[in-house]
């Protein structure tokens, strides 16, 4: 079955197939919010695309090995994927958390760290530079910040690819 134009399409494609189709949504929503919206985002927010950056292309190679009924590197790719959205999830608590002032937040998100050559340069520094923090929320929709809705959807989708990481291990004799 290698390339046949037949596509599995069993519980871990699916499962694969919304997971990707969520990251891309997440990433091209955030970039929305930011060049439609105008809220600029804050060094942790940028952190926190990482992981959509790298579990899409990973999906979707991913999709073409289950397809391809190579399941056995499917489902690593998978739970890499599924590592990545654990790690993302960390890191929304974490900076969700530090909106909340539960704990600080880094000493580097405070906006830009440069220091102007001369006063003049200083001034005209001062009256461009927007300096986003990373201990405050933009933004809440239903109590949330996009850091707090960031943890939630990367938890689910956590939970989405380490699901088909297992389930397409349980692909039968003809996996690779």
């Amino acid at each position: 079955m290698a390339f046949d134009g037949s596509v599995d399409r069993g519980l871990a494609y699916q499962l694969g197939a919304l997971s990707l189709f969520a990251s891309v949504a997440a990433i091209v929503t955030a970039l929305g919010f930011q060049y439609l919206g105008g809220y600029h985002p804050c060094p942790l927010c940028l952190m926190q695309r990482y992981a959509y950056y790298f579990a899409i292309p990973v999906l979707f190679v991913a999709l073409a090995l289950t397809a391809g009924g190579y399941r056995g590197w499917a489902g690593l790719l998978f739970f890499l994927v599924a590592l990545g959205y654990l790690a993302n999830t960390g890191l929304g608590v974490y900076h969700a958390g530090a909106e909340w002032k539960y704990w600080p937040g880094p000493d580097t998100c405070g906006g830009d760290q440069g220091v102007a050559a001369t006063a003049g340069g200083l001034l005209k520094d001062l009256e461009s530079i927007k300096v986003v923090r990373c201990d405050e929320a933009s933004w809440r929709m239903l109590g949330l910040s996009f850091a707090g809705w960031n943890a939630a959807i990367s938890f689910v989708l956590m939970a989405l690819t380490l699901r088909a990481a297992f389930a397409v291990q349980d692909g039968g004799a003809n996996s690779r």
